[in-house]
């Protein structure tokens, strides 16, 4: 029976052999791979949590409507899922290790424009960084089944563990910082920039790694190999592949929970009455029962029958802090939102095990991604919208916590396929 971290070779000669031969971290690299890329990951949230705790400071500056808001907390998102579309062919261009390098750095100075007075530079940092982090979202399990095949699972909890981490200190030290130093959100959110630049830093060695090619090499030996036309048809035969599409519908519906929380929580509870400080660290606190349950996913993914409990699990976690959020928000806050991180954690560790479980090697890794994430972030950008237009419409949370409700229904519907133990385009 296949884990999430089952690993078959592909046929001599593919373009997955040959990538795959190339030697991964060992020994003291592997240390050092292994914190460079859990630093990287950690900054693929930051620029999104930080910004809710101050959501109705930036409305408020920058004179935007309730959809303006709605809007300025999707645009990450929708990019999460439009620019991933790219990731393969610029993988294949530059390779993955330099992309994710040239990807850090970009994501450093949308962080920046972002706090640039004005609502041009606010949208367009946003979308810099949102296009930069869409670029990291693919690479990432691609990475973990190249560079990390015989410790996949571990890599996926650190790698859950880190977004989950990146979300937390971001949603909880922005109104502190602002308090404590007595700056404009700007500022506070200007500091994202630099978490972002160390983590580029820690990522030239892997750059400099014996036998990687630059990409210009690449690119040549791209050329040469025939690789951009192998490559081309499993993308287009997973349109096809149910399994892929179970995955794709559990990403990007667990995906539409989480950013539409994310987006809108603090907001909930200032509406009911709570501290804008106090709103803030009850999203942060919901990122640690999540850290616990993303870094706990692979490994509940591989030993729990049938496959089908964990993913339901999830989805009554997330169940039970709706339905708080919906009857006693601020009462029972540490409650709800111990339920909800839990779920929340869980459910994105299990949609980014299952992008690795359900691939045969890296290029169908890849692949996977890339249509999962795509489509899934697309998905998912529904939520921070559509619960601002629904709270706008009712002019309450109660039918925007309904739908969420709704989601999980679909949501749980997709697990079913998403956790059955096969690979995509394998025979029926």
């Amino acid at each position: 029976m296949n884990s999430p971290v089952a690993h078959q070779a592909p046929a001599a000669g593919s373009s997955a052999s040959r990538q795959q031969s190339l030697p991964g971290p060992a020994g003291v690299r592997t240390v050092q791979a292994a914190f460079a890329f859990s630093l990287a990951a950690l900054n693929l949230r930051i620029a999104v949590a930080s910004l809710s705790p101050v959501l109705k400071e930036v409305q408020h500056d920058e004179h935007l409507s309730s959809f303006g808001a709605g809007a300025l907390s999707t645009v990450p998102v929708v990019c999460f899922g439009a620019f991933a579309f790219l990731a393969p062919r610029l993988t294949r261009r530059f390779g993955p290790h330099h992309l994710l390098w040239y990807a850090l750095l970009a994501l450093t100075g949308g962080i920046v424009l972002r706090s640039v007075p004005g609502v041009l530079a606010l949208f367009g940092g946003s979308l810099i960084a949102g296009a930069a982090i869409a670029v990291g979202n693919v690479l990432m399990p691609q990475l973990i089944k190249h560079d990390f095949a015989g410790r996949a699972g571990l890599m996926l909890g650190c790698y859950s563990l880190a977004l989950s981490g990146g979300a937390a200190l971001a949603a909880g030290v922005v109104v502190p910082l602002e308090s404590a130093t007595g700056w404009g959100w700007r500022q506070v959110l200007a500091l994202g920039a630099i978490p972002s630049l160390i983590a580029a830093l820690a990522w030239l060695p892997e750059l400099l790694a014996p036998n990687r090619p630059s990409p210009n090499r690449r690119r040549q030996e791209r050329v040469k190999q025939g690789e951009a036309d192998t490559a081309t048809p499993a993308l287009r035969a997973l349109w096809r592949d149910r399994t892929a599409w179970a995955v794709t519908l559990y990403m990007g519906l667990q995906s539409l929970g989480y950013y539409a929380i994310l987006s809108w929580l603090p907001t909930l509870l200032q509406d009911h009455g709570m501290s804008d400080s106090q709103a803030g660290w009850m999203l942060s606190f919901s990122s640690f029962p999540g850290m616990a349950a993303s870094f706990a996913a692979p490994w509940l993914q591989q030993r729990l029958r049938p496959a089908f409990v964990a993913p339901l699990a999830a989805a009554l976690l997330c169940a039970t802090g709706f339905v708080g959020l919906l009857t006693s928000p601020v009462s029972g806050a540490y409650l709800w939102m111990t339920a909800l991180g839990l779920g929340q954690g869980l459910a994105i560790g299990l949609a980014l095990g299952y992008i690795v479980a359900r691939s045969p090697d890296a290029h169908h890794t890849g692949r996977l991604s890339t249509m999962a994430q795509g489509i899934g972030y697309l998905i998912a950008c529904l939520g921070p919208l559509g619960l601002g237009l629904l709270h706008s419409a009712s002019g309450g949370w109660s039918l925007p916590i309904a739908v969420l409700l709704a989601v999980l229904v679909a949501q749980t519907v997709a697990a079913y396929g998403a956790s059955r133990d096969r690979h995509v385009l394998a025979s029926s």
